[in-house]
């Protein structure tokens, strides 16, 4: 496992403990739920408009978020097609008394670029 993100800080927020699940640990949704909401932020900068998420691959959760934790969401262009963007997804947290620093989930989110129609656009080049 590395022992640094890969990419840029996107995200950082708190869970709460209306966003655990009945373990106690913060929903795996809600997890999901920031990391392509990072994703997008990090495709629509490389569109440079617009884009939607039409693909989540290998997402694997590796710890558990807990209540307090600093969780940040690192995010790394991997390709850029025609229309559609490739967004490598790091979530890492700094435990809430520990401070100690650590990945806890990751994925590939794909985006596709899209016009005021909801239609595919071509990604601009650079």
């Amino acid at each position: 496992m590395t022992t640094e993100p890969i990419g840029a800080l996107t995200i950082r927020v708190v869970p709460m403990p209306a966003d655990t699940n009945a373990n106690g640990d913060i929903f795996g949704g809600w997890v999901m739920s920031r990391m392509d909401q990072a994703g997008g932020i990090a495709a629509a900068e490389k569109a440079q408009g617009r884009v939607v998420t039409v693909a989540v691959d290998a997402m694997t959760f590796i710890r558990p978020v807990k209540v307090g934790d600093i969780f940040e969401v690192f995010t790394a262009v991997e390709k850029v097609g025609r229309t559609s963007i490739k967004i490598h997804v790091e979530a890492w947290v700094r435990r809430f008394r520990t401070r100690h620093h650590e990945k806890v989930t990751d994925g590939t989110f794909t985006f596709v670029a899209i016009d005021d129609d909801g239609k595919p656009r071509p990604v601009p080049a650079g």
